[in-house]
C-alpha cells in the first residue's frame, strides 16, 4: 500500500470501512494489536481498560487466543504474544521488499509534490543512486542514476557515514582527514575533524542531513535515511531544488514531508515505529 504524506490524500481503492465483516475477529485483532504494541505483558484489567471492553466479555477472546496459541499467560497473569503470532511476523518480514517499498515511496513523492527525488544504497565505500525522478522544472547537476556519491560531500554520503559502526565511521574520517581535497561544509563554514564529528553526531540524532547552498549555489539539498528493523540504513530518500523553491530548512513542508515519508517506509519495512521516532 502506497504511504501518505503530510496527509495528502492518494488515489486509493473504496475504503473498506463501508463493506460488512465479522466483529469479533475485528475485536480479536484489535486485543492482538494492543498486546503487540504495549512495552510489557498486560494483565486483564490493564487490556480492558485500553480496549474499552467488560473484562468477562474481553476474557473470552483471550481464552480463544491462547487456545489458538497466538497469545500466552505468565505466571503473573499477564498476557503476551505467542509461537502463532510470531509465525505470521516472519511470513509478513520475509515477503516486505525494502526496496520495492522505497521505489513506490518516492513516486508518490515525486508526483505530490514536484521535486527532484533520489534514492542510494550504500555500496561499502559510497552512496549509489539507484534511481533519480527529476521535477518539472529541472535542477543542473550533474548528478544520475548509477552514479558514486562522495560520502564527504552528498547528503547522502553523511546520513551513511553518520549512522556507520564507530571504528568504521572513524578510520574512514580519520584516511580523508590525512589530505583532504577540501573541507567539508555545513551552512557555508568549513568542518574540520572535530566540527565534522559532531555534524554526523547531529545528523545521526536528527535523522537527516541538509545542505542550504553549500556545494551548488542557490540548490538546497535534504537527505533522510529509511531504516530495516534492526536500525541499520537500508537507503537514504533525497529531495534538491533551487532554494527559492525548496525549502529544506526544519520545520517547512518539504521538510516535514520528506521525515514523513522515510519514518512511513520504515515503519512499513519494521511493521511498527522505531523508538525514538516518534518525535
Amino acid at each position: 500500500m502506497m504511504p501518505t504524506f503530510d496527509n495528502d490524500p492518494i488515489d486509493t481503492p473504496a475504503s473498506s470501512s463501508n463493506r460488512q465483516g465479522i466483529g469479533s475477529l475485528e475485536i480479536g485483532l484489535r486485543i492482538l494489536d494492543t498486546i503487540a504494541h504495549a512495552p510489557q505483558p498486560l494483565n486483564l484489567t490493564e487490556l480492558a481498560k485500553q480496549l474499552e471492553l467488560s473484562p468477562s466479555r474481553l476474557y473470552k477472546y483471550l481464552v480463544s487466543l491462547m487456545r489458538t496459541d497466538y497469545i500466552v499467560q505468565d505466571s503473573a497473569n499477564c498476557y503476551s504474544l505467542a509461537r502463532a503470532s510470531l509465525t505470521l511476523g516472519v511470513a509478513a518480514l520475509r515477503r516486505i521488499d525494502p526496496i520495492q517499498q522505497t521505489f513506490e515511496a518516492v513516486d508518490h513523492f515525486n508526483r505530490t509534490y514536484d521535486v527532484t527525488t533520489s534514492v542510494t544504497i550504500w555500496n561499502g565505500h559510497a552512496p549509489l543512486v539507484i534511481k533519480w525522478l527529476d521535477a518539472s522544472r529541472l535542477v543542473a547537476v550533474n548528478v544520475r542514476l548509477g552514479i558514486e556519491l562522495s560520502p564527504f560531500f552528498s547528503a547522502a554520503g553523511r546520513v551513511y557515514l553518520a549512522n556507520l559502526p564507530k571504528a568504521r565511521r572513524q578510520e574512514m574520517v580519520d584516511a580523508f582527514y590525512e589530505a583532504p581535497p577540501a573541507l567539508p561544509r555545513h551552512c557555508g563554514k568549513p568542518m574540520d575533524k572535530a566540527m565534522f564529528q559532531d555534524h554526523l553526531a547531529q545528523i545521526r540524532e536528527q535523522h537527516y542531513c541538509c545542505f542550504y547552498g553549500d556545494y551548488l549555489p542557490d540548490i538546497n539539498v535534504m537527505g533522510s535515511p529509511v531504516y530495516d528493523i534492526n536500525g541499520n540504513v537500508l537507503s537514504v530518500i533525497s529531495i534538491m531544488g533551487l532554494s527559492g523553491d525548496v525549502d529544506v530548512t526544519p520545520g517547512s513542508r518539504y521538510h516535514r514531508a520528506l521525515m514523513a515519508c522515510t519514518r512511513q517506509v520504515t515503519d512499513q519495512i519494521c511493521g511498527a515505529p522505531r523508538k525514538g521516532d516518534d518525535a
